[in-house]
């Protein structure tokens, strides 16, 4: 897989490069992944690194890089990143085609039985 699997909108894209240039660090960037866990079995990952792995996914907006783990794309492809300011429920949230059901707290999915068969 070549193709980066996750489009940020515009208000997210916003809030990344803010917190990028917080980082106080000019090679930081924005790490996304998932990993097993969390009350659905799967949980998203959202770090600001600077270590940049030969086998990681990559795109740019603007001044802001985003990274993705190639274990973690097939996961999160066509995913999209949102980013409200909202002060309930506001935050990072992932709209990932491939998620049966979320838990409450957003951060946790299961996926698709279709998805998980044609993984295997």
């Amino acid at each position: 897989m070549s193709e980066f699997p996750v489009i940020l909108t515009d208000a997210a894209v916003t809030r990344v490069k803010k917190l990028l240039e917080k980082s106080g660090n000019a090679e930081s960037f924005l790490r996304i992944g998932v990993k097993g866990g969390g009350c659905s079995g799967f949980e998203y990952v959202m770090k600001i690194d600077d270590i940049l792995k030969e086998s990681d996914l990559q795109t740019q907006y603007e001044s802001a890089k985003v990274v993705c783990d190639p274990k973690s794309a097939p996961i999160l492809q066509g995913s999209t990143l949102h980013y409200t300011g909202n002060l309930i429920g506001g935050g990072f949230e992932f709209q990932n085609p491939n998620a049966e059901k979320s838990c409450g707290c957003g951060s946790s999915f299961s996926l698709k039985p279709e998805f998980s068969a044609t993984k295997k």
